[in-house]
């Protein structure tokens, strides 16, 4: 599982911080640009599917105790990592009102 390295939880920590500081200053840069912030989100699902799909699947348990220890730490720490899309009724939602009056009825009020 740890493919002979000795885990330093320190380490980890201070590499997860240093990610999460980036993302946030990603997001920051792309304040008010919805297409950039799609871009952030499309890419964070990237790295979410290739991280599961592929050192994470090569690093599964080859027995039983090392299979308890993970489902163990899963549901300690909170369940299985998942990266959630927003539907689009909650998007249609959170659309200012005027810009769905316009798509109804158009910029001039008449309803097309």
């Amino acid at each position: 599982m740890k493919n002979g390295r000795i885990f330093e939880p320190e380490k980890l920590s201070g590499k997860l911080q240093d990610i999460a500081t980036e993302v946030h200053n990603a997001v920051q840069f792309c304040q008010g640009d919805t297409i950039a912030l799609l871009a952030l989100l499309r890419q964070l699902e990237r790295l979410h599917r290739e991280i599961r799909d592929g050192a994470f699947q090569e690093s599964l348990p080859n027995n039983r105790q090392a299979l308890y220890s993970l489902l163990k730490d899963i549901e300690s720490e909170g369940g299985w990592p998942y990266i959630e899309r927003m539907r689009l009724q909650e998007f249609l939602t959170n659309l200012p009102q005027q810009v769905a009056f316009e798509e109804e009825w158009g910029s001039d009020g008449i309803s097309e």
